[in-house]
């Protein structure tokens, strides 16, 4: 695979986003890699992951951005990894713990019927922690100062949702979603849900509709495969 001409023909490349790179850090890294044969290369990705998140990010190049919207709207699967019994301000590790919660009244049957409730569509409240735009402005900016704001929330649906693993004061779940669902927010609903508190632990976005993580090229594939060529 010629990977510095198909990026220049147009191309959807899955990626495998490391853990604490932003999904324009991906994007980034591939302008820098290319800057020299392809300058001017049109390049976006289909659906942001958190930094605190890792796996398939979907990048479009040249005449194939045009699809970035279509890929976005796909839904997504993940494989995510709950803490139970605490609550952080940013639904995940970003924040510090804010509240301890009891698990003793937990069980596995209770956390499986907990889930399955969550199954359609439904109102869902982004995190105050994220990029989603209020009145002109991404919400964690006004977060991070200690602004407060009412959220408003948005239509998401659940198309699956199961448990892989119980191990208090940890379960993994698999949970296929609509575009713009948060699955911060899902930890902290759940919590809710239990009567104790939940945050997102670790986060792993395995399936973009027919795109899956074992598709994916990781970093260093792509920047040996850039690299060479650029040299050349």
């Amino acid at each position: 695979m010629n990977l510095l001409k198909e990026l220049e023909a147009g191309i959807i490349l899955p990626i495998y986003k490391p853990l604490k790179w932003t999904s324009f850090d991906v994007v980034k890294k591939i302008k820098g890699l290319t800057r020299k044969s392809i300058p001017n290369l049109k390049i976006g990705h289909a659906g942001t992951l958190d930094p605190l998140a890792e796996g398939i990010l979907i990048i479009c190049t040249q005449k194939m951005t045009k699809q970035v919207d279509a890929i976005h709207a796909l839904p997504k699967t993940y494989i995510a990894k709950i803490f139970i019994g605490a609550e952080r301000p940013s639904y995940d590790k970003e924040t510090e713990i804010s509240k301890l919660y009891t698990t003793e009244h937990l069980t596995e049957k209770i956390v499986i019927e907990t889930l399955n409730s969550f199954l359609g569509p439904q109102n869902q409240i982004p995190p105050v922690y994220s990029a989603v735009k209020q009145d002109g402005k991404r919400l964690y900016l006004k977060a991070r100062k200690g602004i407060e704001v009412e959220v408003r929330s948005r239509e998401v649906e659940i198309y699956a949702i199961q448990l892989v693993e119980f191990s208090l004061p940890y379960i993994k779940i698999e949970v296929t979603v609509s575009k713009g669902t948060y699955i911060r927010t899902l930890a902290y609903d759940i919590g809710k849900k239990l009567n104790s508190g939940a945050y997102l632990d670790h986060l792993i976005r395995s399936k973009v509709g027919d795109y899956t993580i074992e598709q994916s090229m990781d970093i260093d594939s792509i920047h040996n495969a850039l690299a060479t060529r650029e040299e050349k």
